[in-house]
């Protein structure tokens, strides 16, 4: 989401990049949680701490400017949220200790070693293991039985990795009798060309994957569902309370909160390649009624027993 260079005022630190806008409802809630996990550490913005946050918009060309500017300000650590935001900051040094957040699969993409010894000047928390894209199909079965068709909506480019969820959502296709299908995307009118002609034939659902691009245009691709009454399911609780029909993911705000802990160490003099990368340890999943009773959907009590939050 964000992209962030961090300096002790001893020094002058700063630098952070979020893939998301500034003006996104989540980014003062994660950039929230990051603070207060840093200051429980006793990390204080403007007192002992300097931070530059830097907004990406989801943009690539604008995520890698932000990310040589910051690598040029010589930060005493960098901070990465998402994978959008942490391809050019890897790109961008090889000293400078970089904390990511929000990252999916960062052995399988190349950032890091192994999850036990990364290596490098890289550590912090990965997002979604590649078997999540199973557990989102069999979420939307459990709500959704009728479903038969699913297109997993995602740009290539700012999810480079989406080929590692493809593989759990075609084997879990294979299980439940269901048609999985990419439906990659780069722009406004690709998701709505994508959604309407789903929306052609019976059966159909959506998978919006785990990915800048698709948390950026949520909005689109919400109204989308309900305008062709397509049942969804999305990664993170937020979309399923701006009215998405469910979602199941992790916690991002508790990611948030975490990393501040490692860079609390690392500014202690700590190595990133000495520090495990955290898997996540909290999954969530929402549900919103008011969705469902539009789509004529009626929710198993199995089901609700299971939500962390269910949205009236």
């Amino acid at each position: 989401m964000a992209v962030c260079g961090a300096r002790t005022r001893a020094h002058g630190a700063r630098g952070c990049t979020d893939t998301v806008a500034e003006t996104d409802s989540e980014s003062e809630r994660v950039v929230g949680a990051f603070e207060t996990g840093l200051g429980a550490a006793g990390w204080h913005k403007g007192r002992n701490l300097e931070l530059t946050y830097r907004w990406g918009a989801s943009n690539p060309d604008l995520l890698s400017r932000y990310a040589e500017e910051l690598v040029r300000a010589a930060p005493d650590i960098l901070l990465a949220f998402g994978t959008a935001a942490l391809i050019p900051l890897h790109k961008a040094t090889t000293t400078i200790p970089i904390v990511f957040a929000a990252v999916s699969d960062p052995v399988g993409q190349g950032f890091v070693a192994s999850v036990s010894h990364p290596g490098g000047n890289l550590t912090g928390f990965s997002n979604f293991d590649p078997d999540i894209g199973s557990r989102w199909l069999q979420v939307l079965k459990d709500i959704a039985p009728e479903t038969t068709r699913t297109a997993a909506i995602f740009n290539p480019d700012t999810a480079p990795y989406y080929k590692l969820y493809m593989s759990s959502i075609e084997t879990g296709g294979a299980s439940f009798a269901i048609k999985t299908f990419e439906a990659p995307v780069r722009s406004r009118v690709e998701i709505e060309a994508a959604i309407s002609g789903l929306a052609r034939e019976p059966g159909g659902a959506v998978i919006s994957m785990s990915d800048t691009f698709t948390v950026v245009h949520r909005d689109l691709i919400i109204a989308l569902a309900a305008q062709y009454r397509l049942p969804a399911v999305y990664p993170f609780r937020f979309e399923a309370i701006e009215g998405g029909l469910i979602s199941y993911g992790t916690d991002q705000v508790d990611q948030y909160r975490r990393a501040a802990a490692y860079v609390d160490r690392i500014l202690k003099g700590e190595k990133p390649a000495d520090m495990p990368v955290q898997i996540p340890v909290k999954f969530e999943m929402a549900i919103n009624l008011k969705t469902a009773r539009t789509l004529g959907l009626a929710i198993p009590n199995t089901l609700l027993a299971r939500a962390d939050q269910v949205i009236e």
